[in-house]
């Protein structure tokens, strides 16, 4: 047993030992509440032909069965056969039905939260266009319900919900380092007026973050304000309820999914703002645009729109001055998977970055068949699965070698910090920076 193999036995083992019947009606009831019509046929549809075995990083990085896509939809079909089907009951045997029980569980977890980073990409593949990661995080959420998300996850999640963020940072601090950020911002912009507004009631627009940036990347934060002082925007940061990421997504749990997004419908109520601007995360933007209405059951009473929207409106509008020669080396472009395959923001990024450096590369395979970096579906929060998550990530690693590009853009914080361990682990020798760092730096104010 190897040491990853082993470190999972290690934790779930007493959880799984520990589990009762009650439990697993628990985790079947869960899952078959989140099934709809149109999922359940998703169920009885795949083919096993195969052919999405070649959409998926894991898959092409380690050549390993158990993480072809219809496989880890194998293991939710037998489920689902066996516990609400007529022939599964009275013949599973003759479908190949399984009881959901405790020797199964483990490779549920190891599947499904440790090989998969929700990017959808398989459905492109699909023959009959089977949501596969929509199944799978259906079935990641009856595990949510009896306790068994992996611990990295599952702590990232409550910190969220205690602490109000994903990294437990206090609101003082984040209030000072808004002050902060505000002196940087007007050095940079040689104006003693410029400011970063905070709890700025009736402002056009509240810019949410990912709280990893005041933490670890906080000139991110001065980039977006430097764009929102050239485009003479009314805009405001909330001291409070700001978090644009949502754990609860990846874990499946729809009831923590929907109250971190309710938080900022929240701030949005409160402040009386028009829209909502989510910072460059993809999940972010996937969870707050499209799901949370959903999870909320309501329909919101403002836009959603992400940060790159918002930019390139500015860039058509003539709003904002751009110099590429300000940013000489060859850029290319990690496109995340929720935001473009699944988000639908796939041309702005593109429009943008032609305008602001002096020579962008487009990666082969882009747009929405573009890999996933590996970064996504909860991967960075859960260290068990850390050494297959960079080895599935050699697939994002050559796609930048073989662009030759000095620098790589991405649109959300995910894809920012996979990027970073990719770059170290497979030398790849770039910089890694935001969309909005790139426009800030080609910036004539």
């Amino acid at each position: 047993m190897n040491e990853e193999k082993k470190y999972q036995k290690d934790f779930f083992e007493d959880r799984i030992e520990n589990i009762k019947a009650e439990d697993i009606r628990k985790a079947l009831y869960v899952f078959h509440r989140k099934l709809s019509n149109q999922s359940a046929a998703y169920l009885n549809s795949c083919l096993h032909c195969g052919l999405c075995a070649d959409s998926c990083h894991y898959y092409l990085s380690t050549g390993e069965i158990p993480s072809i896509p219809a496989y880890k939809l194998s293991l939710i079909e037998k489920i689902f056969k066996k516990h609400f089907t007529l022939l599964g009951k009275r013949a599973p045997g003759w479908v190949k039905a399984k009881d959901l029980t405790k020797d199964l569980l483990p490779e549920w977890i190891d599947s499904l939260f440790g090989r998969c980073t929700l990017c959808g990409r398989c459905s492109l593949n699909c023959s009959v266009g089977l949501n596969i990661a929509y199944l799978i995080r259906a079935a990641r959420g009856a595990l949510a319900s009896v306790g068994l998300v992996p611990p990295g996850l599952q702590s990232t999640i409550n910190t969220a919900i205690l602490k109000g963020n994903s990294m437990a940072l206090p609101r003082e601090d984040w209030i000072e380092t808004v002050e902060w950020l505000a002196e940087e911002l007007r050095a940079e912009v040689n104006d003693p007026q410029a400011e970063i507004p905070l709890d700025r009631k009736g402002a056009r627009l509240l810019y949410t973050v990912n709280p990893r940036e005041p933490m670890f990347f906080p000139l991110s934060i001065v980039a977006v304000a430097k764009i929102f002082y050239a485009a003479g925007e009314s805009w405001t940061l909330s001291s409070e309820d700001y978090d644009v990421t949502n754990y609860g997504f990846h874990s499946g749990d729809d009831n923590v999914a929907a109250l971190i997004s309710g938080r900022l419908v929240r701030s949005m109520e409160k402040l009386g703002t028009q829209d909502l601007v989510l910072a460059e995360c993809g999940h972010g933007f996937n969870s707050n645009r499209w799901e949370a209405p959903e999870w909320l059951a309501k329909k919101y009473g403002f836009d959603v729109k992400s940060i790159i929207q918002i930019v390139a409106d500015y860039i058509q509008k003539g709003r904002l001055k751009l110099d590429p020669s300000r940013n000489p080396e060859p850029v290319t472009l990690q496109d995340p998977c929720h935001l473009v395959r699944l988000g639908g923001i796939v041309e702005e990024q593109r429009y943008i970055l032609k305008r602001a450096v002096a020579r962008f590369i487009e990666m082969n395979p882009n747009r929405e068949k573009n890999f996933c970096c590996g970064g996504g579906g909860g991967q960075l929060a859960m260290p068990r699965f850390a050494k297959r998550r960079l080895e599935a990530g050699k697939i994002k690693a050559d796609q930048i070698k073989e662009t030759e590009a000095k620098v790589v853009a991405s649109p959300c914080h995910n894809c920012i910090d996979q990027l970073l361990e990719l770059n170290k682990h497979f030398d790849l020798r770039v910089k890694i920076k935001t969309v909005a760092e790139i426009v800030a730096d080609a910036l004539v104010i």
